[in-house]
């Protein structure tokens, strides 16, 4: 049985004897229609392998494997492998891995689960205390994911569709934005979980397909400039970059005007293609 309604998925959790765990973040979707707008943005078909970080119950695993080649799905909750196996049963093409997603392998799961032509779809409702750092590993791997659908804290959301200028504009922004082209799809009310979180939801597309032109010499070097830059965001950018570079103020004052950025402005007023510039330019 795929458990979507609220009375599904209480009986399901009283059948197998399960609570929510409040430490691993879980709140269990209720809600079909989001579930269905969920599947509708992954649109998986016959060529489509999804990798899926925290299954829960099982209910968009399913609804996706209906329609994927594949999924593969990560779970840390060793004791919702009950429930994930009943609910999976009629579906011999996902799998579950229980292990906790930051310390997988991705590269080493998913190589043999990829063929020539296939196409990787990252889908997720991730957990609000580990959603940067699972969002990151993904993005980060050198997996070949082509699009990631997310679901994250309304405020997390915002971060990541931010644009410069604004206050919610900062490291994950550009984070996200230099990774592909980030939309919001829809917000989630808490009342589509069982149990209620406290915070709204919303729905991100990453298109990782559709990267923007500017692409840094030196990735690691690019974030650590945007980190420094964003640690004190009161400060100007030369005085922040000295501080969290750990750079003298003057070289760094002429590496910034070199870049043709004033070094008196803030960091939320950069651009990724200003950040990309400033990386390149710090590292000559």
């Amino acid at each position: 049985m795929t458990a979507v309604s609220a009375r599904e998925v209480k009986e399901l959790l009283r059948r197998h004897g399960v609570i929510a765990k409040k430490g691993y973040g879980q709140n269990f979707l209720v809600d079909a229609r989001v579930l269905d707008g969920i599947v509708r943005a992954v649109a998986p078909d016959a060529r489509t392998v999804v990798l899926e970080v925290g299954p829960g119950l099982g209910a968009l695993t399913a609804a996706l494997a209906e329609r994927a080649k594949r999924v593969v799905a990560i779970e840390k909750d060793e004791s919702l492998r009950p429930v994930l196996d009943e609910v999976l049963a009629p579906h011999g093409n996902a799998e579950v891995v229980y292990e906790d997603c930051l310390k997988v392998d991705l590269r080493a799961l998913l190589a043999p689960r990829l063929d020539e032509g296939d196409r990787l779809v990252f889908a997720a409702n991730l957990p609000y205390y580990v959603t940067t750092p699972i969002l990151f590993q993904v993005l980060e791997s050198d997996v070949p994911v082509s699009r990631a659908v997310v679901m994250v804290q309304r405020e997390v959301a915002d971060r990541m569709v931010a644009r410069p200028g604004g206050k919610d504009y900062g490291v994950l922004s550009i984070g996200v934005q230099y990774r592909g082209e980030v939309r919001r799809l829809f917000n989630v009310p808490p009342s589509a979980f069982l149990p209620q979180p406290g915070v709204e939801s919303a729905v991100v597309e990453i298109d990782c397909d559709k990267r923007p032109a500017v692409r840094a010499a030196d990735e690691a070097a690019l974030f650590r400039v945007v980190r420094a830059a964003f640690g004190t965001r009161r400060k100007t950018l030369e005085n922040a970059l000295a501080a969290g570079l750990g750079m003298p103020k003057e070289m760094v004052r002429q590496k910034v005007v070199a870049a043709g950025i004033d070094p008196g402005a803030r960091a939320e007023q950069l651009s990724l293609a200003d950040f990309v510039r400033l990386a390149d330019g710090m590292g000559k």
